[in-house]
């Protein structure tokens, strides 16, 4: 019988990581935070806010929020840029693959990550909390990419 030990899941080690991620947004909004892994190792991360070298939202405001854009909508009023998209292009600057990589989300992509995903060869997507984007579940369904929701841990529990 092995020993008892209090070491997280892998999945649960990826996925604490991607919510430590997460609070380095800059959205006015809602913190994400995602985290591209491969055989057991981190490739990229990303979190939601404006793009390098210009004026996050907590200096210039939140235009969305401004004229009262329900969440999932209008993703081309945002200054900045999802936290899914940043750790792509992240892995993009710095020449890494991902393909057959899986994402760690703290939300479920929208629909405009889901097909960044898609074509990056990402194969499986594990998320915590859900997102008002139904067709986001519907082409990760159709091109064959594993999305798994992943519950909170209870305290008791870590």
């Amino acid at each position: 019988m092995a020993p008892q030990t209090d070491r997280p899941s892998w999945g649960a080690y990826f996925m604490s990581i991607t919510e430590l991620v997460a609070k380095r947004s800059t959205c006015m909004r809602r913190s994400v935070g995602a985290l591209i892994v491969k055989d057991k190792r981190i490739l990229s991360t990303g979190y939601n806010g404006a793009p390098s070298h210009i004026r996050h939202c907590s200096e210039v405001g939140c235009l969305r929020e401004q004229i009262k854009v329900p969440s999932g909508e209008r993703h081309e009023l945002c200054r900045g840029i999802h936290a899914e998209q940043n750790a792509i292009i992240q892995a993009a600057y710095h020449g890494v693959s991902i393909r057959h990589a899986s994402v760690y989300c703290t939300n479920l992509p929208c629909s405009i990550c889901a097909k960044m995903i898609i074509n990056a060869g990402i194969k499986k997507v594990y998320y915590r909390a859900g997102y008002a984007d139904r067709m986001s579940e519907e082409m990760f369904s159709e091109a064959g990419v594993q999305v798994i929701h992943v519950p909170p841990v209870a305290q008791d529990e870590v």
